[in-house]
């Protein structure tokens, strides 16, 4: 079932493997914005299965078991197709260790409010928490997007602190391979930018990560999130004189 594009109906959804200690905070602070919220159990430890058990029985709070670890695309690609289910036309996504700002939820949801047919895509304010390892490898990856989108708009592709219009996102999802762990933040907004879906920005700050705990494999991960970019870059070969007519034309910078 495809959500109505007519309504505009936002959850949130949040992808969560073992992150028993942050969990609560972030629910805490979507339930203040009055969002209904979507815990997306990503094969948990028993630990953390148990307190996403609780958090799901307090009003707004719905909890999606994965059987199985499939990545943090996975368990959003669950997520769309559980938030369309319910009817909603749009998913605000937020990662569940605590290093969003859950009080900017409010500036997302109106942002997509007033275009509700773009992607509202955060762009990190960090303090001294990050990783500089981390930091600066997010530098390779903007420039193969500016790569492969033959532009700068894209302006920070990997920040999980985002809101997604589900009708453009369900059709691509159907007709395209997306990837299913960390390559996937990335993957989908350039497909989605490839296909004429408007990204927005909005500054938002961030700190590395609340509960200490981080998911990111830096060798297999950044082997995968390498993977991604050249398997991008061969579908921006044969799109390339469209993408750069849109560029002639001014359509993005």
């Amino acid at each position: 079932m495809q959500a109505d594009s007519s309504a505009f109906a936002p959850i949130v959804v949040i992808p969560v493997y073992d992150h028993e200690h942050a969990i609560g905070a972030v629910v805490a602070g979507v339930r203040a914005a009055a969002l209904p919220c979507l815990l997306v159990d990503d094969g948990s430890s028993p630990a953390c299965a148990g307190v996403l058990d609780q958090l799901a029985t307090q009003p707004g709070v719905h909890l999606l078991r994965l059987a199985h670890n499939q990545g943090k695309g996975g368990a959003m690609l669950a997520g769309f197709a559980e938030a369309a289910a319910r009817g909603c036309s749009h998913v605000l996504q937020i990662d569940a260790d605590g290093q969003h700002d859950t009080g900017d939820l409010p500036r997302f949801i109106e942002a997509a409010r007033a275009t509700p047919e773009a992607v509202i895509c955060g762009i990190p304010a960090y303090d001294d928490s990050v990783p500089k390892a981390r930091l600066y490898g997010r530098y390779a990856t903007h420039v193969w997007v500016w790569i492969n989108t033959l532009s700068l708009h894209l302006r920070d592709s990997m920040c999980g602190f985002r809101v997604y219009p589900l009708p453009p996102v369900l059709r691509l999802i159907d007709e395209e391979t997306i990837g299913r762990r960390m390559d996937f933040d990335s993957e989908i907004l350039v497909r989605l930018f490839w296909r004429q879906v408007p990204v927005q920005h909005l500054a938002t700050r961030v700190t590395y990560p609340s509960d200490g705990v981080s998911h990111f494999d830096v060798w297999r991960d950044n082997v995968r999130i390498s993977r991604m970019h050249t398997r991008l870059f061969f579908g921006m070969l044969w799109r390339f004189p469209r993408l750069l007519w849109r560029r002639l034309r001014g359509a993005y910078p």
